[in-house]
């Protein structure tokens, strides 16, 4: 198989062998638009050196056809000394990673073809700027010299020079620093700056296969959940110099707004300079307006090559360009990043422009966007203190306290800080603090920076290019221009949609988004492009969506947000508060006369809690879990009592109800509480608890349907593992059935299932559907049992080592095992189903809101999800997808 392309021999859909940075620039040189030649080394030549085995076979003789043929191209040799082709080597996986993985440009300088460059470009200070920026970016990505070196031995330079800006060092300047950057490289790397540019690019193409290891990559896919297993395709390309001088420059643009979704052109650009300082932010850019004024050719030429790769590609398009003495040449297109306000509004936007479908506009947003969408915002209403105004780079509302490195957030975000992480400009190693903070704040940048697309990309509220703030990281503090200073440890606001930065924390209110599935008359496009969306999604699903509630007002809420019912109602949650004493009362009974009378008492109060729930899902069923934590968790905590008890006895003797109290604590303490005395087995130790319960259920279901309500119960045991645990507990509800039916004169519709939860279930599910008439796959427990362990002792413990490892790219309890647990849910759908045809199945876990077991639960053909309310929109609108994902 060949492992290099040249750009013509691809095209965008290979972005599995090329990357996508690879297959779009395939695609826009067989466009026909101005791109520096080059090619792509692929995603497996990638995957064959990470293997282990080093560069691949045939991978250095094929790069010397492919660089011969580039030259050729060029009319120039790699770093000829006379006239030298310099190349740029970067990174372009499958998937975009902006920031995370090495970039080198200028590849081919030495200290004799800078010279050169010098004399057949007539410009020595590019030259030796372009030679500085090779030995800075090489130095660090390729040889490891920490980057502080470089930049501190820049600025010694400029403050020699009386200046903060880079432009004001001149030729000799620049000459001098080159110097220096070589000193620093043979001290830090212990070899010298290499001088043959074969050597260079062989090195930096390991550097960027080696980068896709790095810590922040790594983190960044587990953020986005990316596959560790796909690698990276490397991309040696013809440079062209936006450094030449004022007539030269970079720029980012995106032919729509990627922050809010409003259709025109936005983007940045900056003079005399490489593509790497728009993004990094290191001084602040012009926008493309201001670019239209400095060379009005180029700008008609990007906004007509802009135009014409949006109708091509049918999205939002993100570009990156070059203007090298007024001629355009573009360096990358990409599918661009948008917050999710912006990919509601652009879906919509391009169905009302004929561009796509309103199936292609439901499989372009996700539930994750969704959710986002439904956070709350600042409460325009309040009053707050204005600090500084930046750009709104990623929406959202975000309070926290400020903080000026990445471990100071990670460290303060772990014991349950909110925080906000100001810098002048992040870096890709900023990732770490950019996850754990609510939001991100920087006096620099665009928004194409690289906060700003990070930020974007995760879903993270974002500022930056506040330039009232100066930021000092060293002294932990930032002073606002003609105002106030704000020190680390200082709660800050920060409003992603208006750039706005106040002090103080200022009072958040609900989303419109959230209003509108609360049901109010909301006038904003937003909103309609999410009720268009949704309405769509709706009418394409298969699977329905139920909710998880345990109160009235929480199962009305769900039915406002779209629920089909309840998927589990957990009647353990009852017995909390007050009424923990009746529960206490019914454990610690020296006999059955006693039992009952606790039994007595909690029988009305149950039966008021399902008559309120079953009214607020009249005509929906209702699936009621019967009680299943341990009882001991009902009781006092058994080493607290432990000690009471001792104190009181040295203090001249215990209450004996305590004695009795620790009696029964003692008889009930478990090692191991998950595998003991809980579920079906507490329905068949203390039989007289679940036919409470189930009376309960079925008298508050006459009580509905002499109001004139329908009300739908569905009777779930759980923890079964064997048929006849199933049998002995459903004879007695339906005995109790009977009783409810002789006493009132009505029979409520009910029907009796059980939550598979134990592998044992899923096996003999066949057997168990004889008796049960519905399965709900608690894929919590499910889980645990699965992998062998229990969530609250090793998701702290070692979650971050599997992580490391690659052994998860997603916490199972997150995201469902689709090859263990998932297996179990198909097998026992399908072993159900043999037994029972008509089985309804459904699944009732957290796993039930996340995007990815969605789908899955929809492929294995479950009936139904159950969510927390909060999430139930999330899960229509990811069914809907699912359907559409599969046309």
């Amino acid at each position: 198989m060949a492992l290099v392309f040249d750009f013509h021999q691809g095209n965008k859909d290979q972005k599995d062998l090329l990357g996508g940075k690879g297959a779009n620039l395939a695609e826009m040189t067989n466009l026909g638009l101005p791109v520096p030649p080059g090619f792509t080394i692929s995603t497996e030549a990638c995957r064959g050196y990470l293997a282990g085995d080093g560069m691949p076979e045939g991978l250095a003789e094929e790069v010397d056809v492919h660089l011969a043929r580039l030259e050729e191209a060029m009319g120039r040799r790699l770093g000829a000394a006379e006239d030298p082709l310099l190349v740029s080597v970067r990174s372009g996986a499958k998937f975009s990673m902006p920031g995370m993985m090495e970039t080198v440009l200028n590849i081919g300088l030495n200290d004799e073809s800078v010279a050169g460059l010098a004399r057949q470009s007539g410009n020595e200070r590019f030259a030796q700027d372009s030679y500085r920026r090779l030995l800075q970016m090489f130095g660090a990505t390729v040889l490891h010299v920490g980057g502080e070196h470089f930049s501190a031995a820049l600025d010694e330079a400029k403050r020699a020079k009386g200046s903060d800006d880079d432009l004001d060092l001149d030729a000799d300047d620049l000459r001098q620093v080159v110097t220096v950057f070589q000193e620093i490289i043979e001290k830090q790397a212990g070899r010298p700056f290499p001088q043959d540019p074969r050597e260079q690019m062989e090195l930096a193409i390991r550097a960027v296969f080696d980068s896709w290891n790095t810590d922040r990559a790594r983190l960044y896919r587990r953020q986005e959940r990316i596959p560790e297993d796909l690698g990276t395709a490397v991309n040696v390309q013809a440079m062209v110099f936006g450094n030449f001088g004022m007539d030269s420059g970079s720029g980012v643009a995106f032919t729509r707004d990627p922050a809010s979704g409003n259709q025109g052109v936005y983007g940045d650009y900056l003079q005399n300079a490489q593509g790497e300082d728009v993004v990094a932010g290191i001084r602040n850019t012009v926008s493309l307006a201001d670019f239209e004024d400095i060379d009005p050719t180029s700008y008609a030429d990007l906004l007509a090559i802009m135009a014409r790769l949006e109708r091509h590609y049918r999205d939002m398009c993100d570009i990156e360009f070059t203007v090298e003495r007024g001629k355009l040449w573009m360096l990358q297109t990409r599918v661009g990043k948008r917050t999710p306000e912006a990919a509601f509004r652009i879906a919509i936007h391009m169905v009302d422009e004929g561009l796509i479908e309103m199936d292609e506009a439901v499989r372009r947003v996700t539930g994750d966007q969704l959710a986002q969408l439904m956070f709350p915002r600042f409460d325009e209403r309040a009053e707050r203190t204005l600090l500084a105004t930046g750009m709104n780079a990623s929406p959202g509302a975000a309070v926290g306290k400020a903080v000026f490195d990445s471990d100071t957030a990670v460290e303060w975000a772990e014991r349950g800080e909110d925080v906000i992480l100001v810098r002048k400009e992040t870096n890709p190693d900023d990732l770490r603090g950019m996850v754990a903070a609510r939001g991100i704040l920087t006096s620099r940048g665009g928004k194409t920076s690289h906060a700003a697309v990070v930020a974007r990309g995760m879903g993270r509220t974002c500022v930056c290019g506040a330039e009232a703030l100066d930021v000092d990281a060293g002294a932990r503090e930032f002073r606002v221009r003609d105002g106030e200073t704000v020190r680390e440890g200082d709660v800050i606001s920060i409003d992603g949609t208006t750039g706005e930065v106040f002090a103080g924390e200022v009072p958040v209110s609900d989303a419109l988004v959230v209003r509108h599935f609360e049901g109010e008359k909301v006038d904003d496009d937003l909103v309609d492009a999410v009720g268009r969306v949704m309405a769509h999604a709706d009418g394409a699903r298969r699977l329905r969506v139920r909710a998880n509630a345990d109160t009235p007002d929480d199962a009305a809420r769900a039915r406002r947000f779209g629920a089909q019912g309840i998927g589990l109602c957990r009647t353990e949650h009852m017995f909390l508060g007050e009424r923990r004493a009746l529960v206490e009362q019914l454990i610690v009974a020296e006999d059955e006369e006693s039992q009952h009378a606790a039994l007595d008492e909690l029988l009305p109060l149950q039966r008021q809690d399902f008559t309120e729930i079953l009214e607020a899902m009249d005509g929906l069923p209702v699936t009621i879990r019967l009680i299943d934590p341990p009882l001991h968790e009902f009781l006092p905590d058994y080493t607290e009592l432990s000690v009471k008890v001792a104190l009181a006895e040295q203090d001249g003797g215990a209450d004996q109800r305590d004695i009795r109290l620790l009696e029964h604590v003692r008889r009930l303490h478990e090692q191991n509480p998950m595998l003991g005395m809980r579920g079906v087995r507490l329905g068949i130790q203390i039989p007289g608890l679940f036919a409470m319960q189930a009376r309960a259920i079925l008298e508050a279901s006459a009580d509905r349907l002499e109001a004139g309500g329908r009300p739908l119960p569905e009777i779930m045991i759980p923890l079964v593992a064997s048929v006849r645990e199933l049998d002995v507990v459903k004879h007695d509800i339906l005995g109790v059935a009977e009783e409810v039916e002789e006493q009132r004169g009505v029979r409520p519709e009910f029907t009796v299932g059980t939550m598979i939860e134990l592998p044992r279930a899923a096996f003999l599910a066949d057997r168990i559907a004889g008796s049960a008439e519905f399965f709900s796959f608690g894929t919590n427990d499910l889980t645990q049992m699965a992998w062998g362990f229990s969530r609250d002792d090793v998701e702290a413990a070692f979650f971050s080592r599997y992580f490391d490892h690659g052994i998860f790219d997603v916490s199972p309890f997150e995201s469902l095992d689709q090859l263990g647990v998932g297996g179990m849910v198909e097998m026992g759908t399908e072993k159900g189903r043999h037994t029972r045809p008509d089985l309804k199945v459904g699944i009732c876990g957290e796993h039930g809101g996340d995007p990815r077991s969605i789908h899955f639960f929809d492929r294995v053909g479950l009936d139904y999800v159950s969510c927390s309310p909060f999430r139930v929109p999330v899960a229509r609108l990811e069914a809907g997808r699912s359907v559409l994902a599969r046309r």
